[in-house]
């Protein structure tokens, strides 16, 4: 078979003179004059104008709407404390209140209160049954000394300050046991 042939094509070194050449007519097609200059000027100086402006907006707005949602949260709260405040205001609240937790009665009424009342799936397991016996641990008390020693002469000993002030704990200090 033959080789077809093919439709010459233009040089790579043509294909952009030939777009530089299109672009240079179309820009030298736009004829500039004064007043679209001014013009030019005016819309660039407004958009440097306004956009601080619309940011700043924006930022207010954010606060705003982070200040109403504080606003409506801090009434929730509101609402939460005068609906305690009215049960506790209620004297048949706090006399179920001092029933149930501190078990209080009135005169004339019977305590009655049931000790294991889970059922029998939840009672604890009996633990093993204790031994009669006594049996001795293997225990080095010297090897336990020593090193009670050795920890208790590690230690880091605490001096008092010079300026005369109590030292304040802080946050990564440790509990002494």
């Amino acid at each position: 078979m033959a080789k077809r042939p093919t439709p010459p094509s233009a040089s790579p070194e043509e294909i952009p003179r030939a777009r530089r050449l299109a672009a240079r007519d179309w820009l030298g097609g736009i004829r500039l004059s004064g007043f679209m200059v001014i013009m030019l000027g005016l819309v660039v100086l407004a958009v440097g104008v306004l956009v601080p402006t619309v940011g700043t907006y924006l930022a207010q707005q954010q606060k705003l709407s982070a200040a109403r949602a504080a606003v409506q949260l801090t009434q929730q709260q509101i609402d939460a404390l005068q609906a305690e405040s009215d049960r506790l205001g209620d004297p048949a609240y706090i006399a179920t209140q001092a029933r149930e937790r501190l078990y209080y009665v009135t005169p004339g009424q019977v305590l009655y209160l049931v000790d294991n009342d889970l059922p029998a799936d939840q009672q604890p397991r009996d633990a093993a049954p204790v031994s009669a016996q006594l049996t001795q641990t293997r225990n080095d008390w010297m090897s336990g000394f020593v090193r009670s020693l050795a920890a208790a002469g590690a230690a880091v000993t605490a001096t008092a300050p010079t300026d005369g002030s109590t030292p304040s704990p802080t946050s990564d200090a440790t509990p002494s046991p």
